[in-house]
């Protein structure tokens, strides 16, 4: 395998064009996930060629957690290999049954993350449950706060499912950086105010389950019997698609790019015709008015479509939302 610096410098200038508001997330890399996964989980060759064209795109952010199986292993092996640790801006989760009150067992765990991913720091940490924020106040919010002094880490935040959470975490003092889910089905989040709030206090946002795990991606006439109560809304997203003339991936990803500019957007695979294709449709230019016929046709979605952690179990490939 090609060291990474040869590969980049043997790129076209347009191979190379820096698509910095994507991330790459890799569960997928650790365990079999999402709800149209065909695949399963890539071996450590299809890894490392993930890896390598995502870097090759200019995506040097890379979201994983020791809860993801192997992701941060392989995740780490790749990096080593492509000699691209050392740019690779790397985020990872806490373990939900740490004490999260002693100091010493969180700075463990990061370190254990740091050996497992070859890197001296993370670029962010981020509470893997959203009910641990209680703990905040209580010495965690302070402990996370000199992590960061400490050169630890850069930044430190919480992944979310409930919007009130979201909003309350955002007026916590030292969170800088929030994962949430949110696409065309899902807005709950945008409706709540979040992200005027996180562009208020200077919060970054990290977009997560962009194509709903996968949901979007499945023809609404073959979906698990156990899933068919979200027929009518994916016929929506396709007559929309079709009325712009677009593929789903490419209207689900050109309505985040136009309505969150300044939001990071987290996207997997599991193999490496999905980077490609995830890559070409951000760098494609949508209509404006793509938002404006979102927001007015796709409102009030039962969140029992929206919310993975609802759905029927044998629908799941996967334990983690």
């Amino acid at each position: 395998m090609q060291d990474f610096g040869v590969l980049h410098n043997d790129m076209t200038s347009n191979a190379r064009k820096s698509l910095p508001a994507l991330v790459l997330g890799t569960v997928q890399l650790g365990m079999p996930y999402g709800i149209a996964n065909k695949n399963g989980q890539p071996n450590h060759e299809i890894a490392e060629e993930i890896v390598r064209t995502a870097l090759e795109h200019g995506i040097d952010e890379f979201d994983t957690a020791p809860g993801y199986g192997e992701s941060e292993a392989v995740l780490g092996e790749a990096l080593r290999v492509l000699n691209a640790g050392g740019t690779a801006k790397l985020i990872t989760k806490l373990d939900p049954n740490l004490d999260y009150l002693d100091a010493r067992a969180i700075t463990d765990a990061i370190q254990a993350s740091c050996v497992r991913l070859g890197v001296k720091k993370l670029h962010g940490v981020l509470l893997h449950r959203e009910e641990l924020l209680g703990l905040w106040g209580k010495g965690l919010g302070r402990i996370l706060k000199d992590l960061v002094s400490q050169g630890y880490v850069d930044y430190v935040g919480v992944s979310v499912y409930t919007p009130s959470i979201a909003l309350r975490a955002l007026e916590l003092d030292g969170l800088t950086i929030i994962q949430l889910p949110t696409n065309i089905l899902d807005r709950r989040f945008e409706s709540a105010g979040v992200f005027e709030l996180a562009k208020k206090k200077s919060a970054t946002v990290y977009i997560r389950s962009a194509f709903l795990q996968g949901l979007l991606f499945i023809d609404s006439r073959q979906l698990p019997e156990t899933m068919t109560f979200a027929r009518p809304s994916l016929e929506l997203v396709e007559e929309a698609a079709g009325i712009f003339e677009l593929t789903r991936q490419e209207f689900a990803f050109g309505y985040l790019k136009l309505a969150f500019p300044q939001a990071k957007i987290l996207f997997g695979a599991e193999t490496l015709d999905q980077v490609e294709t995830n890559c070409r449709a951000w760098q494609r230019e949508y209509p404006p008015a793509l938002v404006g016929y979102v927001r007015e046709h796709f409102r009030d979605i039962n969140e029992r479509i929206v919310n993975p952690l609802v759905w029927p179990r044998p629908a799941q490939l996967s334990k983690r939302g």
